[in-house]
């Protein structure tokens, strides 16, 4: 499988993702101060960040990717979270075009309520698997955080982002 995402892990800062709401973060699991840390849920094989946030109610970050001629098989998946018992969340959308631009398809994870989290602070596997739409020559994979409850910051948290293809 071809890994189409580039810094799905936050680990180069924002490189490779366009920002288009709001003001994402990149986070260190040593931050402490209630965000998610090396002992909460999240990546057994995580490095030293993750996306978050930041202090506005929603932030979206962008990556458009060119699918190679012969894809035919696709895999998403993220770690995506928030904090304790608020609604605060991440949502990470593939959404497949053709050479015109129109739709195709799309793939949504996420974001997790605090009830399937079990109001902990951490980060929890979801991934989805399928067949690339039939014409498809573009995907547009977005990451969505949002601050659905109280507080300052906006608690949708993300890391480890992966989309890949295989060819026929």
């Amino acid at each position: 499988m071809t890994e189409l995402i580039v810094n799905g892990d936050a680990e180069q800062g924002l490189t490779g993702w366009l920002t288009v709401a709001g003001a994402p973060v990149v986070l260190r699991y040593d931050t402490g101060q209630g965000y998610p840390g090396p002992g909460d849920p999240g990546p057994a094989q995580r490095g030293a960040s993750f996306f978050g946030g930041g202090d506005t109610p929603l932030s979206t970050l962008r990556q458009s990717v060119t699918l190679p001629r012969r894809a035919s098989q696709f895999a998403v998946s993220a770690w995506l979270g928030g904090y304790a018992s608020q609604q605060d969340g991440a949502r990470l959308s593939v959404e497949f075009l053709d050479a015109a631009g129109t739709p195709r398809g799309l793939v949504v994870l996420g974001p997790l309520t605090a009830e399937e989290r079990t109001s902990r602070t951490g980060l929890f596997e979801r991934t989805a698997r399928g067949t690339v739409p039939p014409g498809s020559r573009t995907a547009v994979v977005t990451l969505q955080m949002t601050r659905s409850g109280g507080g300052t910051s906006n608690d949708g948290y993300a890391d480890n982002i992966s989309f890949t293809v295989e060819g026929r």
